[in-house]
């Protein structure tokens, strides 16, 4: 049945809302204003989704997309939007799930920002997964987003493929050697890190043509991934070069490993850091979920005397190396967050997981601390954390939006929270 009419409104995931004849229909790379017919349909998780639409008419929102895999490819959904529209549309987005007004700041670059790209290794193709299938791949030829050097990657990847004849992996048979290409950047260093995800060992002789192929790499891994799961994960072993690559923000050096997790926007990072910065009051600071000390050590380097409690062994280990690389002495611990006895600190500051604080909620509530920073990419689990918890003790105080990921629907947010009197 074909569905005829102009988007209204986006969907909190950014999908373009059409209703039309009793029937809410999402479409995907539409914008509000867009005229669009919607030949295929299909449900998914209780919603009907537009598999295929004619723009009839644009909307004045509307911008030329850069990256001729757009609108197939689930990398970004916003790339056909021009960007201050982004920006509206996000801070709408935030209000419309939180009730909150906030500023936001735009990224201070929107092509070539990521820092990071997991390129997926399959007999149907090497790139990305399609808009909303597990198993369709576009076969990527690059990808603006992410560098300007995609090419070179993907170039080296098929040739190494082709000589070593190492097999794709299939997604519905579930068989073969490699999966995934992960490939890091350091934005302001240049520095490279390539790691690869296969099913088995290499031979001396594949890891020496592994060598030759990325030998512009700075830092060369091979993870061995001993499960069927569809993601970029394995134990890696350094088969050439440093054991790391550099990122530098502002005037602090983080250390980069294949195990850690790194924000994916090097260039909108010290926007971000500036943010939690600025709201931080006091002398002593909790870094809560401190992950590898991206924001301890920043605070620490600024003089706050910082502790931080992450829960991964690893993440502590590498967040020491951090503080001892910048000449800072902000303590690490490893720790469960609902766990930790939260003690002194004028200022805590949480980036949890994206299920949000859960029962860690309780426990700030608890504790008298003055000030909390709650630093998040999910609007939807922090309206929870807030409503559930968070409220019984502490009040708004002010909130920043950071576009750490231009062309989706996706935001940072830093909310101030202050205890009530």
């Amino acid at each position: 049945m074909e569905l005829t009419g102009r988007i209204e409104r986006i969907s909190a995931d950014g999908l373009g809302v059409l209703e039309r004849s009793n029937r809410t229909v999402y479409v995907p790379f539409a914008y509000p204003g867009d005229v669009v017919s919607v030949k295929k349909t299909r449900r998914r998780f209780g919603r009907i989704i537009g598999r295929d639409f004619e723009l009839l008419e644009p909307s004045p929102l509307r911008q030329g997309a850069r990256c001729q895999h757009f609108g197939t490819c689930g990398g970004c959904l916003w790339q056909g939007l021009k960007y201050k529209e982004q920006l509206r549309l996000k801070a709408g987005l935030f209000e419309r799930i939180t009730g909150i007004e906030a500023e936001i700041k735009g990224s201070p670059k929107i092509w070539g920002f990521r820092n990071v790209s997991n390129f997926i290794v399959t007999t149907e193709g090497i790139g990305l997964k399609e808009y909303g299938s597990p198993s369709k791949v576009v076969n990527l030829s690059e990808c603006p987003l992410f560098s300007r050097r995609t090419p070179e990657y993907l170039r080296a990847l098929k040739d190494f493929l082709s000589e070593t004849g190492l097999r794709p992996w299939n997604l519905k048979g579930k068989a073969g050697d490699v999966h995934y290409l992960q490939v890091r950047e350091g934005k302001f260093t240049g520095e490279v890190m390539v790691n690869l995800i296969a099913h088995t060992k290499p031979s001396e002789e594949v890891a020496g043509a592994f060598r030759d192929y990325f030998s512009f790499a700075d830092s060369l891994y091979w993870s061995v991934k001993t499960d069927e799961r569809d993601d970029p994960r394995g134990e890696p072993e350094l088969l050439d070069g440093e054991p790391f690559i550099r990122e530098r923000i502002g005037d602090v050096t983080y250390l980069i490993h294949p195990n850690s997790f790194f924000q994916t926007n090097s260039y909108a990072l010290e926007l971000l850091l500036r943010a939690v910065e600025d709201s931080t009051d006091g002398e002593k600071v909790l870094d809560l979920y401190s992950g590898v000390g991206t924001f301890g050590v920043w605070l620490a380097k600024r003089g706050f005397n910082v502790e931080g409690i992450e829960i991964n062994p690893f993440a502590v280990e590498m967040a020491r190396k951090n503080a001892e690389l910048n000449g800072v002495d902000a303590v690490f611990k490893v720790g469960q967050a609902e766990e930790t006895s939260i003690g002194d600190y004028d200022t805590v500051v949480v980036d949890p997981p994206r299920r949000g604080l859960k029962e860690a909620g309780e426990l700030l509530v608890r504790n008298g601390v003055e000030r909390l920073l709650y630093v998040s990419c999910n609007p939807k689990a922090f309206n929870l954390d807030y409503e559930n918890h968070l409220r019984k003790a502490y009040r708004v105080e002010g909130t920043i939006l950071i576009d750490m990921f231009p062309h989706t629907p996706h935001v940072e947010a830093v909310v101030e929270l202050v205890r009530k009197g």
